[in-house]
């Protein structure tokens, strides 16, 4: 055995099996792109150089004016129907919304306009999903699924011609409802464990006898599946008579099956944390299709896998993150008013340190998801493949979203704890685990993908080195390899040089781009962070190799910087492209002080646990030298809290896209009550200077008769928005209040 041979089959062998386990997500494309180096700047933090002026130069998401005006236009109409503590009473959308939802091609924003189509960008998409979920989640998701994960996604990017100009138009016009049925009832978050089954047989179609397939699944969890008339199918195929000229067991495949073929059962409903969104098992037996039901035709038989990782990421990466948004924006607005609003003790409840550490908290939060909602976007309506950026996105905004609506809860306390039409953020309460658990449970995301999927499709080097593994011509692959294999020597020289120099000077000297004014700091401990996230990133594959797939709590912490360093930079791109306004710099800053005070914390957990205890001691000794950082200060949480508790442009960033639908809404009477509370400010003070309550003012006391008004009125509203709903023990149950008593005696 060569020199050249002994480095690549021995030394580094364990890193590269474990890197090929990682392989079979990606597309023959997606390998090809991003071995030629069409990948953006998230492989930077990789090299833990970030290029900073790559990602300012992304031009930001941005709406056309068609799509701003469905915005205005049928989306506020919409709106305006959604009555969501009707709909959760009545178990479903009304049929008009079903209606206005299908006419008004809802179902079709993602497919072109030459098919019937809006042909949005991924951000009108988001815009809309997010919009229509700070009114009713069950919409939002009605709205997404069909945009996200579902048939037309899968279409569009790999259906043949014929396949797109028949069912294309009939999904858009609503003429069709999709549904994806992926889940199988006894195989979770490990799909490739699915027992549905096809079997490629011959079989009687539309009076002929054609080559098809024979189908037996049984599915939960199918979002969409109770009302669907075509399903998106995952199954396993074979070919045991070999019809197709390839191998007998080909794999998952996926295929477009009508629900009215014979043997289709759709099953009952299921309620998902009392969501009333249509979701439900469903199975078929003995259910025959032909090829040309195939998804992309017969020559995509067995491809379903790669398909299914390149359709998800529109779901990762848009729908989850823009309900989650939602919730952020909402929990924000409605929290931070009604902190105002209410009070105790004599003063607002959003002057006490203890309600204003979680709303500086949910500030920060709303912003820091509507910053990574719109620079995901941006990437997506580049035509990028963002799969880590999706899983990214996907776990951390839905664990944002539970932070986010908790924090609000503790506030609002008693009010958000009572059902009823009051009670605007209980729904947002009980989606959180569906969001947490559905497109690929969170643990998992967190665990293996981000992390595992982020280093080989985000490395300069690693990537490179495992495919010259699977180079036919042998000379040819020990010569790629060895020049990928030196350069990833190099850069791994120069990182370690990079990471104690920035470490040790605490980032003072660290890159950050020109002209950023407050925010160059924030860059510099970002570009610290870098440094340290590849170095100790490099050294968990040296050390553990292929063990680093069993160290899941390891790669977990990897993936939490990763993803830190990506949400952050978002934070920043958005301060920027929204002009450097200063008086949202509060939000920056905690945010990215909260952020390297995470990464801290992470990096020194992976150290404590690294198994090569020589290598954590060189680590520590590299990376954090003094700690790390503390996180926000008391006064920069109480000036991003106070940023909530009154009128103004920032607070209009932070809860952009939330405001009352209906006059007599309860998120109407909290903002006219909020509104009022501000207006009155002065005449409070004058009443409080008095020593007098409202009922004590009289006629000497000279106060206008206007003035007097306006703070009845208030007093009215703060009594409304204080209130929780109550019911007749016959509305919940059916039974009479005297027949309960009558059972008491």
């Amino acid at each position: 055995m060569s020199i050249r041979e002994f480095r690549r089959d021995t030394l580094t062998k364990p890193i590269f099996r474990w890197a090929k386990g990682q392989l079979p997500t990606l597309s023959e494309t997606e390998r090809d792109a991003i071995d030629a180096g069409e990948v953006w700047w998230d492989a930077d933090l990789f090299t833990g150089n970030p290029d900073w002026q790559k990602l300012l130069d992304t031009p930001p998401a941005r709406l056309s004016e068609k799509e701003r005006d469905f915005l205005a236009g049928p989306c506020e109409e919409l709106c305006g129907m959604l009555h969501d503590w009707q709909i959760t009473r009545d178990g479903d959308l009304p049929p008009e919304v079903w209606s206005f939802i299908k006419e008004n091609r809802f179902f079709g924003m993602i497919i072109p306009a030459k098919y019937g189509g809006l042909g949005f960008s991924n951000f009108a998409h988001s815009e809309i999903v997010r919009r229509i979920s700070t009114c009713s989640v069950t919409a939002g998701v009605t709205v997404m699924v069909p945009n996200s994960l579902g048939p037309g996604e899968l279409l569009l990017q790999f259906g043949t011609d014929e396949q797109r100009d028949f069912w294309l138009p009939r999904l858009t016009a609503g003429e069709d409802v999709p549904a994806f049925a992926l889940t199988s009832e006894d195989a979770g978050s490990d799909a490739s464990a699915m027992q549905d089954s096809g079997v490629v047989c011959k079989g009687m179609w539309n009076g002929e006898e054609v080559t098809g397939i024979r189908l037996n699944w049984s599915k939960r969890y199918i979002t969409l599946g109770p009302v669907a008339t075509l399903l998106g199918l995952a199954f396993k195929l074979s070919d045991p008579d070999g019809l197709l000229g390839k191998d007998k067991d080909l794999g998952i495949t996926c295929a477009l099956v009508p629900t009215d073929l014979e043997g289709v059962s759709i099953g009952r409903r299921h309620i998902p944390c009392g969501q009333k969104f249509q979701n439900g098992p469903n199975s078929g037996k003995d259910v025959f299709i032909p090829l040309d039901h195939i998804i992309g035709g017969p020559d995509y038989a067995g491809k379903g896998w790669m398909m299914l990782m390149s359709a998800l990421a529109a779901g990762r990466g848009i729908s989850l993150p823009s309900l989650s948004s939602a919730a952020a924006s909402m929990s924000a607005h409605t929290t931070g008013a009604y902190a105002r609003v209410r009070q105790q003790f004599g003063i607002p409840i959003g002057k006490f340190e203890g309600v204003q550490e979680s709303l500086g908290r949910l500030a920060t939060t709303a912003y820091t998801l509507d910053a990574a909602r719109r620079l995901t976007c941006a990437g997506l309506d580049e035509g990028r493949k963002l799969a880590v950026i999706s899983g990214i996105m996907k776990s951390n905004a839905t664990y944002r979203m539970r932070e986010a609506v908790d924090d609000a809860m503790d506030v609002h306390a008693g009010k958000t704890v009572i059902d009823g039409p009051s009670n605007y953020l209980n729904n947002f309460h009980k989606a959180v685990p569906v969001g947490i658990t559905v497109e690929g449970a969170n643990i998992l995301t967190r665990n293996m993908i981000i992390f595992g999927q982020g280093a080989i499709r985000c490395h300069p080097y690693l990537l490179k080195e495992t495919l010259a593994l699977d180079e036919s011509d042998s000379e040819k692959a020990l010569d790629d390899f060895d020049k990928a294999f030196w350069g990833h020597v190099g850069h791994s020289i120069k990182n370690v040089f990079r990471t104690v120099g920035r470490a040790w000077t605490g980032g003072a000297f660290a890159p950050a781009p020109k002209d950023v004014g407050k925010a160059t700091g924030l860059y510099r401990q970002l570009s610290r962070y870098a440094a340290a996230f590849a170095l100790i990133a490099d050294i968990a594959l040296l050390s553990l190799g292929g063990n680093l797939k069993r160290k899941e709590m390891l790669s977990a912490r990897l993936g939490d910087v990763l993803s830190e360093l990506y949400l952050m930079s978002a934070v920043l791109k958005r301060w920027q492209d929204e002009g450097q306004k200063v008086e949202d710099f509060p939000l920056v800053r905690w945010s990215v002080e909260n952020s390297c005070a995470k990464m801290g914390r992470s990096l020194d957990q992976i150290i404590a646990n690294l198994p090569s205890r020589g290598f954590a001691a060189l680590l520590r000794a590299a990376t954090l030298p003094g700690g790390s950082h503390r996180g926000p200060s008391d006064d920069l949480t109480r000036e991003c809290a106070e940023l909530l508790l009154a009128p103004s442009q920032t607070r209009d960033r932070i809860t952009q896209g939330v405001h009352a639908v209906g006059k007599d809404s309860a998120l109407k009477t909290l903002e006219d009550a909020f509104e009022l509370m501000v207006a009155t400010a002065p005449l409070q003070k004058t009443l409080k200077d008095m020593g007098k309550s409202l009922d004590e003012v009289t006629a000497e006391d000279s106060l206008p008769h206007e003035d007097l008004q306006k703070l009845h009125k208030l007093r009215e509203l703060v009594g409304k928005v204080v209130a929780v709903d109550d019911f007749d023990p016959e509305e919940i149950t059916g039974r009479s209040q005297s027949e309960y008593k009558d059972a008491a005696e």
